[in-house]
């Protein structure tokens, strides 16, 4: 009982606050609000990631480092090169009847280093896998007939009624073997008389 007269008497002597509770309580949350400015924050670190085709990003350190470190991806390897057209049978035995320019004249020969004419012809062809005819008549008479004006590199020319033969080169000229004391040579088509030509290839 005297206890809360003594409470009692306290309350009344007690000095009351000349701040009223609303203003309080607006210095209570300024002071709260100051307080959390003026902490200073965490600096945040961020790398640069670049994804390929993508674009660039800053990522967070904790985020990279959380990461397992990405994979290397190999350079794509060099595609290779388209293979060289393949050479057909007559224009490599074009190429190998060229190759023998200069070699001598002899009547009977079929190579490798002397020809007569239907023999550089022969030749020319083994050189490219085919089998054809020995003699400049058998080789007029074998293959497929063109005329003149169809001729294509490769092609057996026959001239002096099928008793001469060469290998049509293209741009009016075939590579033969003449006559004796003369060497393989290239000559204008029109400078012998035309018998016909035959398609080996």
């Amino acid at each position: 009982m005297e206890e809360m007269e003594y409470f009692s008497l306290v309350a009344k002597h007690r000095k009351p606050s000349s701040m009223s509770r609303p203003v309080r309580s607006v210095l209570v949350a300024g002071a709260l609000t100051t307080g959390a400015i003026a902490i200073p924050a965490a600096p945040a670190f961020a790398a640069p990631v670049t994804i390929p085709g993508i674009g660039t990003f800053d990522v967070p350190d904790q985020v990279l480092q959380a990461l397992p470190p990405l994979p290397q991806i190999p350079a794509i390897p060099q595609l290779p090169s388209a293979p060289a057209p393949a050479t057909s049978a007559a224009q490599q035995a074009v190429d190998a009847a060229e190759s023998k320019i200069g070699a001598p004249y002899v009547y009977g020969a079929s190579g490798p280093n002397a020809f007569d004419c239907s023999g550089l012809v022969q030749w020319a062809y083994k050189q490219a896998g085919l089998q054809i005819p020995r003699t400049s008549y058998e080789q007029a008479s074998a293959g497929v007939s063109v005329s003149q004006a169809n001729l294509q590199p490769g092609d057996v020319v026959s001239f002096y009624g099928g008793s001469h033969s060469g290998i049509y080169i293209g741009n009016g000229n075939v590579v033969h073997a003449s006559t004796s004391g003369v060497p393989v040579k290239i000559a204008p088509l029109a400078s012998m008389p035309f018998d016909g030509a035959t398609r080996f290839a």
